[in-house]
């Protein structure tokens, strides 16, 4: 990290980006100090502008960010730390800072959605409570034996269209794939960052 370059103020940028699903949660400026606070304990720290001193994420609120990997760009004058956060990276509750403007869910959020809409209906399930509790995901995790033998339906179904039906019609199937086998990994206490885990293990 000696390469960082910051700028006049002694900042440089930084991007806190989750490590499991890619999202971004927030941006911050770190000085020399923090970006070595952060390095020595494995939390991120940051520079207060407004407050002109360090601080560590989650100092009151409890919600840290342990980090994983540093990386810096091609000019060495930003960073982004990929982190594990415990909790809402905003001061506000949301889960990222970048909350507002055009929200819409994109591709690449797809995923992550979907595992936290299913991590909703476990807990409803478990406490009974609203129509959540009574949902077909609900129902599923209810039902271990039922959720592999969905996914191995699906995976027939996704199978035959590749072979005889519309690329439309495939893609259509192979979501009912990865949604089955979401539920399936949450009924485990797992979640697709465990696959992919593995997969970047076997690339070694």
């Amino acid at each position: 990290m000696d390469e960082i370059r910051f700028d006049d103020h002694g900042l440089a940028a930084c991007v806190m980006q989750d490590a499991s699903t890619g999202e971004v949660l927030t941006l911050a400026y770190v000085n020399a100090e923090a970006l070595a606070r952060t390095r020595e304990t494995g939390e991120m720290h940051f520079w207060s502008r407004s407050r002109g001193e360090l601080w560590r994420k989650g100092e009151t609120s409890g919600n840290v960010m342990c980090v994983r990997a540093l990386r810096y760009d091609c000019d060495a004058d930003a960073l982004v730390a990929l982190v594990d956060a415990s909790g809402p990276a905003c001061h506000t509750g949301h889960r990222s800072c970048f909350y507002r403007g055009e929200i819409d869910l994109q591709v690449a959020e797809a995923l992550p959605a979907l595992e936290r809409t299913i991590a909703q209906r476990r807990a409803a399930a478990a406490t009974g409570e609203g129509e959540a509790g009574s949902s077909y995901t609900a129902q599923l995790l209810a039902d271990p034996p039922l959720i592999g033998a969905k996914v191995r339906e699906e995976a027939e179904e996704v199978s035959r269209a590749a072979a005889q039906e519309s690329d439309e019609r495939v893609a259509e199937e192979a979501a009912d794939v990865l949604y089955h086998l979401t539920v399936l990994l949450a009924s485990r206490g797992l979640v697709l960052g465990d696959a992919l885990a593995v997969l970047n293990a076997r690339r070694r």
